[in-house]
């Protein structure tokens, strides 16, 4: 048994040695790419492009999205050799917005928290971060509305997108739930466990702040407090986890955009974002989706909201599946400039991968 075991492990130890080679190859052939263009090596539809080819290459007995997740590691210690990229997120510390941000960048990115989404808007326009990650949406509690109103102004485009499985813990310093005074968590977090609070801590007041991990820096502070966060919250301010898993719907998922100063170009599996708004005459808005039916591009999202030039005036938020230099979707779009009182492309990005 000994002999059969010390067999296995130096095999190991021999691909060990053999992917460390290979990984170190792939690194110095990225700084070879960079040097050519000047440094720019980082491109959404190329990591795309490449993370969807690991899935179907795989063999197992690694799941897929494990493969993958690994692969974007080390594109993400590889793209750091130059330059780590400056990613600015939702913060503090502990936010399920810094979990989607290394999901797409992995950790070897630069991670600047920022006090709110219209910081990480403003840190990306100055130039002191290279892409921002926001939330848009949730498919419990749908659109974050700052971040839809800050794309109405905004000269920033949207490269990419990331799905994050939202998973809410109860949190506290010590385990057990005596002497408990107050539940803090975000306002989203506390409206998605909102029906697993009132069976179990209805008698809790729930205090409100900025995000999540603030809830859990606060419960770190206060022996009587409760917290609702995420893992790295917990971890990051040594918390107990009393329960797993509160959120009501077992498959609440948070939809955050990454924006920067560029958009993408195809990578093979891509949506497009856009802004529009509509004559104020009847059919109107039946009018704008014409084209898209005409040249057989599919709608994802078609979300309302006010507009920011005038009372009563409202601008329509839509996803379209496919790349804007697609044909169909380019055909579509020229017919929207006619159509359409304002027309404004937000960006074409890959799907997201992982």
């Amino acid at each position: 048994m000994s002999e059969n075991l010390q067999h296995l492990r130096d095999q190991i130890d021999a691909l060990d040695a053999s992917i460390l080679q290979l990984i170190n190859q792939r690194a110095a052939l990225a700084q070879s790419i960079g040097r050519l263009k000047n440094g720019s090596v980082y491109r959404p539809e190329r990591e795309a492009q490449v993370l969807r080819r690991i899935k179907e290459l795989n063999p197992g007995p690694l799941a897929d999205e494990v493969a993958a997740r690994l692969f974007r590691e080390i594109m993400s210690a590889c793209l750091a050799l130059e330059k780590p990229l400056a990613v600015a997120f939702l913060g503090p510390l502990g936010t399920f917005s810094q979990s989607a941000a290394i999901k797409q960048f992995g950790h070897a990115a630069a991670m600047h928290p920022c006090a709110s989404i219209d910081e990480v808007f403003r840190d990306v326009a100055a130039g002191n971060a290279d892409y921002g990650v926001v939330p848009v949406e949730n498919s419990t509690e749908g659109a974050i509305n700052r971040t839809l109103d800050l794309l109405q102004d905004t000269p920033l485009k949207v490269c990419g997108e990331v799905d994050l499985r939202i998973h809410h813990h109860l949190l506290r310093k010590h385990a057990g739930l005596e002497g408990v005074t107050v539940l803090y968590s975000h306002g989203q977090s506390l409206a998605q466990c909102h029906e697993w609070l009132n069976r179990h801590l209805s008698e809790v007041p729930r205090m409100q702040v900025a995000s999540n991990a603030e809830a859990a820096r606060m419960a770190a502070a206060d022996e009587t407090a409760l917290a609702i966060a995420g893992e790295a919250a917990a971890e990051i301010y040594g918390l107990t986890r009393l329960h797993d898993n509160i959120e009501d719907e077992p498959d609440n998922t948070t939809r955050f955009l990454v924006i920067s100063q560029h958009d993408a170009s195809a990578s093979g599996r891509d949506k497009t974002s856009l802004l529009m708004s509509a004559h104020n005459r009847p059919g109107a808005v039946v009018e704008l989706l014409q084209p898209l039916a005409q040249h057989g591009v599919s709608m994802t999202k078609f979300e309302s909201r006010p507009a920011r030039s005038g009372l009563w005036e409202y601008v329509f938020f839509v996803d379209l599946e496919g790349h804007r230099d697609d044909a169909p979707v380019a055909a579509a779009l020229a017919a929207l400039h006619d159509k359409a009182a304002f027309l404004k492309i937000l960006g074409s990005y890959p799907v997201s991968v992982l």
